[in-house]
C-alpha cells in the first residue's frame, strides 16, 4: 500500500511539474492577422535603422527604433515590402516590452505628406527606454477594425544606437 501511495504521489508531482511548465510556455491567444508563422521572428534592419517584424501575415510590417538618450521609441508601420511607409487610421499603437516589463502608448506622429488622420509613424516615451539594452516585445494595434500584433527582438551589433553593449 505504501508503494502504491508513493507511486501516486510521484505521478502527481510529475503531472504538476509538467502542467506548470506548459502553462508558462504557452502563448496567449493571438489577434486576427497574426498567426504563429508571422510571430517570433524579425526581418532584419529596417529603413529607419530599427528592427522589422511582420504585422499581419505580410500585409504590414512594423519597425521598432529607440533613442536611449531621449528615452523615446518610434514605431514605423511599413507595407508588405517592409520598406515603404504604410499610413494607417489609428491614433495609437501599443508597445509592450518584455524585460523590464512595461508598456507605452505610441501616439501618431504623421510623416510629412501623410494626411486624412493617417500615420505611419508612432512615438512614445518611457523612462525604461533609457536603459541601454536589446529590447524584445510586441507591437499591437488595430487597422480597419482588425487587431494586429507583431513580435520583435533587437539583436546586438556594433553600430547600434551609437553606443556599445
Amino acid at each position: 500500500m505504501l508503494r502504491l501511495m508513493t507511486l501516486c504521489f510521484a505521478a502527481g508531482l510529475l503531472a504538476c511539474a509538467v502542467g506548470c511548465k506548459s502553462e508558462t510556455a504557452s502563448a496567449p491567444a493571438t489577434p486576427a492577422g497574426s498567426g504563429e508563422e508571422e510571430h517570433g521572428h524579425s526581418h532584419g534592419e529596417g529603413p529607419n535603422g530599427g528592427v522589422v517584424a511582420d504585422w499581419g501575415g505580410g500585409k504590414y510590417h512594423v519597425e521598432f527604433t529607440v533613442d536611449h538618450d531621449a528615452k523615446e521609441s518610434t514605431v514605423y508601420i511599413l507595407g508588405g515590402d517592409a520598406k515603404s511607409p504604410e499610413p494607417i487610421a489609428a491614433e495609437t499603437v501599443l508597445l509592450s516590452i518584455q524585460e523590464p516589463a512595461f508598456q507605452v502608448d505610441m501616439k501618431a506622429s504623421p510623416l510629412e505628406g501623410e494626411a486624412d488622420g493617417k500615420s505611419s509613424r508612432f512615438v512614445g516615451t518611457h523612462d525604461n527606454l533609457g536603459i541601454v539594452r536589446e529590447f524584445a516585445g510586441t507591437i499591437s494595434g488595430e487597422v480597419d477594425g482588425t487587431p494586429f500584433a507583431g513580435d520583435f527582438q533587437e539583436e546586438a551589433h556594433d553600430h547600434e544606437h551609437g553606443h556599445e553593449h
